[in-house]
């Protein structure tokens, strides 16, 4: 359930946010429309979008013009497990349970949870693609697998296993992400505080092809890419992600001029040595209302049909941090991304706490 929207909000600084260049990266099953389209200025919203918990959000747009987003497994407040939540919007503010992408867990593995999915639609097979994330914690052996579905809501089929930690040579093997390079070849990208990595996929998208490569070190996970122009920019999530109030997730950029890198930060570091640039981290002081948002991260990324692109990740409120499990409560966020000197950035480098304008969607 989105948070209510308020009606007061400076129109002429945020229209100049949304006027930015769509990212190419983005993920879209329909192509978005021209930004001229868009004529009808767009309701505000405030920050979460959705609660009481949608952590590590994966983002598309499928055929069917709706936007759909899928988190980690989770027990929400009414008590009921979700075994990879999906949910769905027109306007990417207002969100709607939509149902679990898994009625049951893959057999694949003994024990553990469904963490960290990434969503994809490949015009191939055309199919959806959830790669998922099969984990418990500490793990030795965690592992990442493949469903896919017909439509976006699922239901998802699962293909098993891809790789897990043991088969790929990579400690803690979690967090993926799928990209489609511009000359057709399909990767997975992924890995949490034991180096990030990336590998060539087969065409079907259910088995690797060749050797792995490392793009960044070990302070990342929940890595993201998007290409823009003659760059490839890499997000990752550095830091505690769920220590409730007290957790220090933030996200970090860097770019390359090939996939497999390599990225270097706004200082010319590269991110397998350090490097980074922070782009959104907790709120520093509260709002005039209280409200503190701690721990922004493992981010996605979505473009509207004006071309503006936002971040969409999860957050703590620093005074609501757990469920009522004791698991940390991480409802779902959006902002924009601006772009300056060919370099996304955030707004104060902050989660947004005050309403403002949403995304420009045309209603298909």
């Amino acid at each position: 359930m989105a948070t209510a929207m308020r009606k007061t909000v400076l129109w002429i600084a945020a229209l100049g946010v949304l006027a930015a260049a769509a990212a190419i990266g983005v993920r879209l099953a329909v192509k978005p429309q021209a930004a001229e389209k868009a004529q009808t200025p767009p309701a505000p919203y405030q920050n979460p979008v959705f609660e009481p918990v949608l952590a590590d959000p994966s983002v598309i747009r499928g055929e069917d013009g709706w936007f759909y987003a899928y988190g980690t497994e989770d027990t929400w407040d009414d008590g009921t497990a979700h075994l990879v939540p999906i949910i769905r919007s027109r306007n990417l503010t207002e969100w709607e349970f939509v149902r679990d992408a898994f009625e049951v867990k893959p057999d694949w593995k003994d024990e553990g949870w469904l963490w960290a999915p990434d969503i994809s639609f490949h015009e191939e097979t055309g199919k959806y693609y959830l790669y998922y994330s099969y984990s418990t914690w500490g793990d030795p052996n965690p592992g990442i697998g493949v469903a896919t579905a017909d439509r976006p809501d699922g239901s998802f089929t699962d293909h098993g296993v891809l790789f897990t930690s043991e088969s790929i040579g990579v400690a803690n093997s979690i967090d993926p992400f799928y990209f489609r390079d511009d000359d057709g070849t399909p990767y997975l990208i992924w890995g949490s505080f034991h180096g990030i990595y990336g590998i060539e996929l087969s065409a079907d998208g259910l088995s690797t092809v060749g050797e792995k490569f490392q793009i960044a070190d070990n302070q990342f996970e929940a890595p993201y890419i998007v290409k823009r122009g003659d760059y490839y920019y890499f997000f990752g999530s550095v830091g505690s992600c769920c220590e409730g109030a007290f957790s220090s997730y933030h996200v970090k950029i860097g770019r390359a001029e090939s996939i497999r890198g390599p990225y270097t930060d706004r200082d010319g570091r590269d991110l397998r040595e350090g490097g980074g640039t922070t782009i959104l981290a907790a709120n520093a002081v509260p709002d005039q209302e209280g409200r503190q948002f701690v721990g922004p991260g493992h981010n996605a990324v979505v473009t509207d049909d004006a071309g503006g692109d936002w971040i969409v990740y999860h957050a703590i409120d620093a005074d609501d941090p757990t469920l009522i499990t004791g698991a940390t409560r991480r409802p779902m966020m959006i902002d924009p991304l601006i772009w300056e000197d060919g370099w996304p950035t955030v707004h104060l480098q902050e989660p947004g706490t005050a309403p403002q304008p949403g995304p420009f969607v045309r209603e298909k």
